[in-house]
C-alpha cells in the first residue's frame, strides 16, 4: 500500500516536471509591467523629483 501511495506521488511529481507548455508564467509579466511602469514614472517624474529632494535638503540645511 505505501509503495502504491509513493509511486503515485512520484508520477504526479513527474508529470508537474516535465509539464512545459512553453508559454511565460503570469509572475514573468507582472514582474516585466511593473518594471516598465517604473521606468515610465521615472523618466516623467524624475526631474520634478529632484527638484524636490534638493528644495527639502536645502530646507533643512538652512536650520
Amino acid at each position: 500500500m505505501l509503495r502504491t501511495q509513493w509511486g503515485r506521488v512520484r508520477a504526479l511529481y513527474t508529470r508537474t516536471l516535465e509539464d512545459d507548455r512553453g508559454d511565460v508564467p503570469g509572475w514573468v509579466l507582472v514582474t516585466l509591467m511593473t518594471a516598465g511602469l517604473v521606468v515610465a514614472i521615472w523618466a516623467l517624474a524624475g526631474p520634478a523629483l529632484a527638484d524636490l529632494f534638493e528644495q527639502a535638503l536645502a530646507r533643512v540645511a538652512g536650520f
